[in-house]
């Protein structure tokens, strides 16, 4: 695994983040070929000290810049905010993330957003795992080593993991999803067209919408 600032030897290279107004973890990862991956840097944006929120922005911004840069990702994944009871909290994560995929985009980098549990089912295949497992398993799939006070950063390095495996699915999944739709809207008319003993018919000829029962 490279240090921050090394510059790597040229493949597919995914830059995942880990939104936080305290620590903002990322990680980057490079891909060599079929299912040849390789951890470039993991690391985090250390804000624990500033006090302001808006020079916590500013900071977020201009790290993330520097960080896309340096590194010349081909896509930019991010962990979107967690739905909880702190509003607040809310507020100020999607505010972090907001900030840190502008930084992205106006360097022309392709976006992408994970819910925090498809990230950790990726990994681990369990979506409510701990910080403490999504970190093992990074370590036994890609050799990486990590500071376990410091799990923000391993965080980061699981966002761009897993929008690898999304992104090489053979079947992805917004495009399943458009088959299901398309599928229901002419469910009923195959049933009809192979089923025409169970439909009822109204007067007229019209095709209800109910089935009838066989004898048995």
């Amino acid at each position: 695994m490279l240090h921050e600032g090394e510059k790597s030897a040229g493949g597919r290279i995914i830059m995942g983040i880990d939104p936080g107004t305290n620590r903002m973890g990322y990680g980057v990862l490079e891909v060599l070929g079929r299912n040849k991956l390789r951890a470039v840097v993991i690391g985090d944006i250390d804000m624990v000290k500033m006090k302001d929120p808006y020079d916590k922005l500013r900071y977020i911004f201009n790290r993330v810049l520097a960080l896309v840069d340096e590194y010349r990702p081909d896509e930019v994944a991010l962990e979107s905010p967690f739905f909880g009871e702190n509003v607040q909290s809310m507020l100020k994560l999607g505010r972090a993330q907001g900030v840190a995929m502008a930084a992205a985009l106006c360097r022309g980098h392709k976006v992408f957003e994970y819910a925090p549990r498809r990230v950790k089912q990726a990994i681990t295949g369990n979506g409510g795992a701990a910080k403490e497992q999504v970190a093992a398993m990074l370590k036994s799939m890609l050799g990486v080593e990590y500071n376990p006070k410091r799990l923000d950063a391993t965080d980061g390095l699981a966002v761009a993991l897993c929008h690898y495996f999304e992104s090489s699915s053979p079947i992805p999944h917004q495009t399943v999803s458009r088959k299901r739709v398309a599928s229901k809207s002419s469910s009923w008319e195959s049933f009809v067209a192979g089923n025409p003993d169970r439909v009822v018919k109204e007067s007229g000829g019209k095709v209800a919408g109910s089935v009838k029962k066989k004898n048995v």
